[in-house]
């Protein structure tokens, strides 16, 4: 079976949207204008206002004389896109495949989806219904080409529905307009009487590229399904994914905890059958009043372990919020990885052993109560400088590029910057007697040192810093430093940069 689509058409988007928020306005003449060469335009009317004879295009102070107690607000310019963003967004639970069309229209792929409506008449009837039943006025169509989708959606009065191979008979009937033609192009038609598509589709093709250019044989070699026409979905759906659908909304937790194991089960199935783990994952839970709601869950290694994987989502279950039921569950792995296989593991020691996975289904969990920033893992990086000389691991079988220095002591805890101490020093370059950390003193009975570590010059300019270890009476340990040398002029300023065990 070919592709299949469905055109959505939102006749008055923008004043839907006012309207839902100020229902007065549905019983009265309502427009939305935009300032034009230092006029007020209508950009766009209600049905109150279209049967009055208003239309977009108008001057407000026109409008406003053929019907004085016209509803006059100003246009939001980026309005139609926000709210076709939220509407693309909320028919991702029908196929993960919606476009945007202009500023009042979707378009949905829906190749392989109807038969779980039971067709494609109910398919259709199903979001047309839902659609107008939060107020907004829609009409869409289904074809196996967009250019009749979006043709029918509009202009249609018979059927919404065009077989695969009927879609010229389809259009036949239809205004020029209905082929998405420029202004100019459909005026020159009616110009010349052809007020159908169908008047001047037998036409050979050579004239009418004389007369009308390339645009109009375009459109229709789109419509017909002679010329492919590729669309870019809002969304790009993950390469790992699974969806489930459910026949009654589910509003309990043991309903929803049921749903993340059967997408677990299908999702892990695939990604242990590619040797795939993933190392991210996000629950998606679209909800019949049109809301979002999800849950994420990372992971230190990638893995396709259900059981492990779902005990990582069962803190997050509590926290969703059903309200009155979830129609579709989407499980994405946006971050997936290679996945070393137990058995490989076991017998290469570089690679890690099975206690390894139990270390790192661990610190998932922990992860999970506890936050991302948690824990965290680091791996020595190639600078002299304090700061600089360790970077965060991305993962656990991430290896560094050279091994730990054994040769120079370094404090189980390095501050992210130094900080600022009051230092009494007997005379310069000798440790401190006593130093001043938070209000708090410190009198040192043990130091050693200086460590001279000087600055990497070819990344900043700057003093270098001597380091000393210090014991205070209460036998804690610190690392301190002396920015700089002592002069005549100036004091250098001392800081406190790590802590021992």
């Amino acid at each position: 079976m070919g592709q299949r689509f469905i055109t959505i058409w939102f006749r008055h988007l923008k004043t839907d949207w006012h309207i839902n928020r100020r229902r007065e306005l549905a019983s009265i003449p309502f427009v939305l204008a935009i300032q034009d060469y230092g006029r007020m335009v209508i950009s766009a009317t209600n049905i109150e206002a279209e049967k009055r004879g208003i239309s977009a295009g108008m001057a407000v102070a026109d409008a406003r004389a053929m019907v004085p107690s016209l509803e006059v607000q100003d246009d939001s310019p980026d309005l139609a896109v926000r709210l076709l963003r939220k509407w693309a967004e909320w028919c991702i639970r029908y196929t993960p495949f919606v476009c945007i069309d202009g500023e009042d229209g979707l378009i949905l792929d829906i190749t392989g989806c109807a038969h779980l409506w039971d067709g494609e008449r109910p398919y259709l009837k199903e979001i047309i219904t839902r659609i107008r039943a939060m107020g907004y006025d829609a009409r869409g169509a289904i074809a196996s080409t967009i250019g009749t989708a979006w043709a029918v959606s509009r202009y249609g009065t018979i059927t919404p529905i065009i077989e695969p191979g009927n879609e010229l008979t389809a259009i036949a009937p239809l205004p020029p307009a209905s082929l998405r033609l420029n202004s100019i192009i459909i005026e020159k038609l009616h110009k010349l009487g052809l007020s159908e598509v169908g008047s001047f589709m037998t036409i050979q093709r050579p004239a009418l590229r004389r007369r009308f250019g390339t645009e109009l044989l375009l459109r229709l070699d789109q419509a017909s399904g002679m010329q492919q026409e590729i669309v870019i979905p809002v969304f790009l759906p993950e390469q790992y994914f699974e969806r489930l659908p459910c026949l009654e909304p589910i509003r309990t937790r043991t309903g929803i905890e049921i749903a993340v194991q059967r997408l677990l089960e299908a999702l892990c199935q695939r990604l242990q059958a590619e040797g795939k783990g993933l190392r991210k994952a996000i629950l998606k839970g679209y909800r019949i009043d049109g809301e979002i709601i999800q849950a994420c869950i990372g992971t230190n290694r990638p893995s396709h372990h259900i059981k492990h994987l779902f005990h990582l989502f069962e803190p997050e279950i509590g926290k969703l919020c059903p309200e009155l039921g979830i129609e579709l569950f989407i499980l994405e792995a946006p971050i997936v990885e290679d996945a070393i296989s137990r058995q490989e593991a076991f017998w290469n020691a570089a690679t890690g052993s099975p206690g390894d996975v139990k270390v790192a289904e661990l610190l998932d969990r922990i992860t999970s109560r506890l936050g991302a920033d948690a824990i965290h893992r680091y791996l020595p990086d190639q600078h002299h400088w304090p700061e600089r000389s360790v970077c965060t691991a991305s993962s656990l079988e991430e290896q560094g590029t050279i091994t730990w220095p054994e040769d120079r002591l370094r404090p189980i805890l390095l501050l992210s910057s130094p900080e600022l101490i009051q230092v009494t020093a007997p005379i310069p370059d000798y440790p401190p007697m006593l130093f001043i950390y938070r209000g708090k003193v410190h009198r040192i009975s043990k130091a050693d040192g200086p460590e001279r570590i000087e600055r990497e010059w070819w990344q900043e300019q700057g003093d270098h810093r001597d380091y000393y270890r210090v014991e205070d009476e209460q036998g804690k340990r610190y690392w301190v430093f002396r920015s700089g040398h002592y002069s005549d002029d100036q004091q250098p300023d001392w800081f406190i940069h790590g802590f021992f065990a």
